[in-house]
């Protein structure tokens, strides 16, 4: 097994272990879609909701809870923490390059984000007929966009971040704003227009997974915001991003 796949193989039981972090990663956006699809009126298609359901609006915005813990949350407190303690400075030492152990937190936290969403999809799709996304190379695209952009925000936490309670409060600040922009604290319908169309262009998009969740193809201003923010954000955190 070559240097990285151990350090992937560790970076993924230290995950496995952190039970909590997973919880609301992967299964809490499920958990948030059951508990809603429970209720047949918000199973009924509605014009409000663009002839949608409201379980089948809100499922985009669901997304952003496992791509924001893993991305906002996981990612730079992990990294942070390693920091503090000296981990990234005693790796320096041996064979393997600290560059493999951020390449394989990268790994693990965008599986857990592609597992919450998979997860979410699939139960949409079998308990409540939630249709699967019917423009899906454009879902695909908007999602790893939409997933770059709040992973290279989470990387610029962690390089800037000298302490893990720097970090928690940085982190945690991101997290909560991606989340109300993005309509899981309150649904998008019920926001002020000028919310609703800076949460449009917010990483992750929930614009352009909602257009391709309901077969419209993503506007390509949405995903190059997604990739412009992907490239200056990760560029900036790898100029300030310090080993020890």
């Amino acid at each position: 097994m070559t240097g990285f796949g151990r350090i992937l193989l560790v970076e993924t039981r230290l995950q496995l272990r952190d039970i909590p972090m997973l919880v609301f990663s992967v299964a809490l956006p499920t958990v948030i879609l059951v508990l809603l699809g429970a209720v047949p009126a918000l199973r009924r298609p509605d014009p409000l909701f663009e002839g949608h359901s409201l379980v089948a609006y809100l499922a985009p915005s669901l997304l952003i809870i496992s791509l924001a813990m893993a991305g906002l949350n996981a990612l730079p407190n992990v990294l942070a923490g390693y920091r503090e303690r000296g981990v990234l400075r005693r790796l320096s030492t041996t064979p393997a390059a600290p560059v493999s152990l951020l390449a394989a937190q990268l790994v693990v936290n965008l599986a857990i984000a592609v597992l919450g969403a998979v997860l979410l999809i699939g139960v949409g799709r079998l308990f409540f007929g939630i249709p699967l996304p019917r423009a899906p190379f454009g879902f695909a695209v908007a999602f790893l966009l939409g997933t770059g952009a709040l992973f290279a925000l989470g990387l610029l936490v962690a390089a800037v971040a000298r302490s893990t309670r720097t970090a928690a409060g940085l982190s945690t600040a991101l997290n909560m704003s991606t989340m109300f922009l993005g309509g899981v604290y309150l649904p998008r319908f019920l926001l002020p227009d000028v919310v609703v169309r800076i949460g449009d262009v917010t990483p992750p998009g929930v614009r352009p997974l909602l257009d391709a969740w309901s077969g419209t193809p993503p506007q390509p201003a949405h995903l190059a915001i997604m990739a412009t923010v992907t490239v200056l954000a990760g560029a900036l955190a790898a100029k300030l991003f310090r080993w020890e």
